[in-house]
């Protein structure tokens, strides 16, 4: 099984409390002597075997500890337009297991769900939990932020700390194989809500650095085009490797 620590390891042994104790010993039901995989934030996978249990803990031994291949060489940040219902959901979970390095969600002119704050921080958390489960289900070395909402102005201000930036046009753009290079680090990927972009927006983020790009011939549904653009990034920084 694999989990994740918010700290980073300082001795030989790790006791898990909370959400991990109570999964560990109560839904799965593990037991002594059975092992499992920890991941910190420093970027290792610790090999570990289940020592003792309390009633709201869990504690482990450290087996061995190396650096976490799992993570891809690029650190993609997602900013996907807000969808109606619950599309956000697979986009997440999707995106997690594709190897996103974090989500953040974008308010723009065409977005039909327009949640208010309160209701905003719910979804948040449970966007969080996705990306959680996700992480877990598909061993990632971190759990990708899902972060708040922003909007186009903000986002533009945002682009100048990525090494590249698209953002996906259905009016069409450039290739992604034309604007990804190889040892790009940080990529930004902005994709639209159902209604897509206006003109002023794409104007508005290609003066602040992002490459207008295209996802094909074929109009993609708003919660595929994170999806296949994620993939494409993946494949030409060599990740599907």
């Amino acid at each position: 099984m694999w989990f994740f620590a918010d700290e980073n390891l300082t001795g030989d042994t790790f006791t898990f409390f909370g959400e991990n104790a109570v999964h560990i010993s109560k839904s799965l039901r593990m037991k002594e002597g059975e092992k499992l995989t920890l991941c910190t934030k420093d970027g290792r996978r610790h090999e570990c075997e289940i020592k003792s249990f309390t009633k709201d803990s869990v504690t482990v031994d450290v087996l061995s500890s190396t650096i976490c291949e799992q993570e891809p060489t690029v650190k993609i940040s997602l900013f996907v337009s807000l969808l109606k219902g619950d599309k956000i959901d697979d986009v997440i979970q999707k995106a997690t297991e594709l190897g996103v390095y974090e989500i953040t969600l974008l308010l723009t002119d065409r977005c039909i769900s327009r949640p208010d704050n309160k209701q905003l921080e719910k979804k948040l958390s449970r966007w969080q939990k996705i990306a959680l489960s996700s992480a877990m289900q598909s061993r990632r070395g971190i759990i990708p932020n899902v972060n708040p909402c922003v909007d186009i102005d903000t986002l533009s201000s945002m682009l100048k700390n990525f090494d590249n930036s698209l953002v996906f046009y259905e009016c069409g753009g450039e290739k992604i194989g034309d604007i990804i290079k190889q040892d790009d680090k940080t990529v930004a990927i902005i994709t639209g809500s159902e209604g897509g972009f206006e003109e002023s927006e794409i104007e508005k983020l290609q003066s602040s650095g992002a490459n207008v790009a295209t996802l094909g011939k074929r109009i993609l549904r708003a919660q595929t085009a994170p999806i296949a653009a994620i993939s494409a990034i993946m494949y030409l920084t060599g990740n599907f490797d």
